[in-house]
């Protein structure tokens, strides 16, 4: 995704921002989800859920997705698909780099790391399809 996202939306997104991602569900309407999320060195937005949860729900039915981060008037939306992943390596290498972005204080860092790495999460990478931005 590195060359689809031009150069200041790259810089927006590596900001310390929450997305909102929206899901559709078994009915039609959406499903909103504030996530944590980070831009990988290639450029892929990353994210991490439980399987368990409605989203997840959703994606396995319909990977289609919207994603929106927003700050004031300046936004990225991205509307795409998700690739889920459930290998335990690269899930735990997300969770890190994640709690690393939005944890700032190490012991509570950890606590997340641990508790995350205790439940049953899919890495989540998003395909994008359009991209709007308002930089």
């Amino acid at each position: 995704m590195a060359n689809i996202l031009s150069d200041k939306a790259q810089v927006f997104l590596k900001e310390l921002h929450q997305a909102v991602l929206s899901t559709i569900n078994k009915d039609g309407t959406p499903q909103l989800t504030t996530m944590w999320y980070v831009l990988d060195e290639d450029g892929t937005i990353v994210m991490n859920t439980q399987v368990h949860l409605q989203k997840m729900k959703n994606i396995r039915r319909d990977s289609r997705i919207a994603f929106c981060v927003e700050d004031g008037f300046r936004y990225v939306s991205i509307n795409g698909t998700l690739d889920v992943n459930p290998e335990q390596a690269v899930v735990h290498s997300d969770l890190e780099k994640l709690a690393t972005r939005y944890v700032s204080d190490e012991a509570t860092r950890q606590e997340y790391i641990t508790r995350f790495k205790s439940q049953n999460r899919v890495a989540l990478r998003i395909r994008p399809e359009r991209i709007i931005e308002q930089l």
